[in-house]
């Protein structure tokens, strides 16, 4: 075993299933471990490192910003990025209002609360979430999360979560009472599949908001920031929620969450209601200025659109060529999923082996969800390493 993983293994809390490999550096898509092996990366972070490795762009934010010895100065001052970031932010996604924090269990603990504030008037308070949803480790976001796997041993959980099932209005309904202050849920869940919503569905659910005076919430902290080939995820269905929650790719790979707000949300919280001591730092605003950035070039959204349809018609190839252990894929943009018969573990590790970086969403796929910035060729090359792994499978 590597002395760097027996080391670590000595001191760090055993909370992560981790691979036998130590990487040190990246250049492009490609991660570089200590051995100085390289791997195409189709993880990204688990969709965080959207512009790839070694980004010069990035590097000169936060160097401008080390350069002048302040990292942080606590949300009692202003600094000059958050209003360019939060520019930026509210202009792509056509919000008003963004409060920052650190991730995207911040960004739905801060939804949440927004929620239960907005219905305190009136005491309503009952949350509607989905089943096989994911919304975060911390107590509340693991409430609301609707996976049994990730309740297990932790209740009695947060009071007033209910369930209803993704893409089923009519069960959304049922569960509805005059008790009910705000819906939350994934346009594309990621952790339970990467199972898209209907237009239907979202269509729906506005409809519901808007009819019993909901806070409609869209969870995208995997599913936005330029993955779906728009802005945002609910650009591509033309459907606007009243609170947007983001994290992962919103700092380039710098901690940064968000939860960015509409007219019908923006003069809820006040000082005192909220807040989070490094949410909204230096650092991670200035990379967060070059994401945006890039999220305004209609090419590199073209780009990201186009590279989706090459794996999405890759994958499907596949599934023609092996239907005795394929079954389906699905996602959007570059958030595909690959509904495999076999164990997806079996694919990621020989995947691995071969250089290559996957990662597993649900009990039955395999999740590819490269930074943004990845090219036809390497794409290419997943697809025949891939096509190597299920083989021999």
């Amino acid at each position: 075993m590597n002395k760097q993983i027996e080391d670590s293994k000595k001191v760090i809390l055993n909370t992560y299933t981790k691979f036998p490999v130590v990487f040190e550096s990246g250049e492009g898509n490609y991660l570089i471990d200590s051995n100085g092996d390289k791997y195409l990366d189709f993880v990204a972070g688990i969709a965080v490192n959207a512009l790839g490795y070694n980004n010069p762009e990035i590097k000169e934010a936060i160097e401008n910003v080390v350069n002048k010895g302040v990292f942080h100065t606590s949300n009692l001052y202003w600094h000059p990025y958050e209003a360019e970031a939060a520019t930026k932010l509210t202009n792509l996604s056509g919000m008003e209002k963004a409060f920052y924090c650190n991730s995207g269990a911040e960004a739905n603990e801060a939804a949440l609360k927004l929620a239960r504030k907005f219905g305190s008037k009136d005491n309503r308070y009952k949350i509607i979430s989905m089943n096989h949803s994911f919304h975060g480790r911390t107590y509340g976001a693991v409430s609301a999360t609707g996976q049994d796997k990730y309740h297990k041993n932790f209740f009695p959980l947060l009071n007033g979560i209910v369930y209803a099932d993704y893409n089923d209005l009519e069960s959304v309904e049922k569960v509805l009472d005059d008790k009910c202050c705000a819906i939350i849920v994934e346009p594309l869940q990621g952790e339970g599949g990467i199972i898209p919503a209907t237009k239907e569905f979202l269509e729906g659910l506005r409809k519901l908001a808007d009819k019993n005076n909901l806070l409609l919430i869209f969870d995208e902290v995997q599913c936005g920031m330029g993955r779906c080939g728009k802005p945002f995820c609910f650009q591509v269905y033309d459907i606007k929620p009243d609170v947007l929650t983001l994290a992962k790719a919103l700092g380039g790979g710098i901690p940064c969450g968000s939860m960015v707000v509409g007219k019908k949300a923006d003069n809820i919280f006040e000082p005192g209601d909220h807040a989070s001591t490094f949410g909204g730092n230096l650092v991670a605003l200035s990379a967060s200025t070059v994401v945006l950035s890039k999220l305004e070039n209609k090419d590199f959204l073209k780009n990201v659109e186009e590279k989706g349809k090459q794996l999405t018609i890759g994958l499907q190839k596949l599934i023609e060529k092996y239907p005795d252990k394929l079954t389906s894929t699905r996602g959007l943009g570059l958030m595909q999923g690959l509904v495999v018969k076999c164990n997806p573990i079996d694919i990621i590790n020989g995947c691995l082996e071969n250089k290559l970086l996957v990662v597993r969403a649900a009990s039955d796929v395999v999740r590819f969800v490269p930074p943004l910035t990845i090219k036809e060729e390497e794409i290419d090359l997943m697809l025949k390493i891939l096509d190597k792994v299920i083989a021999s499978i």
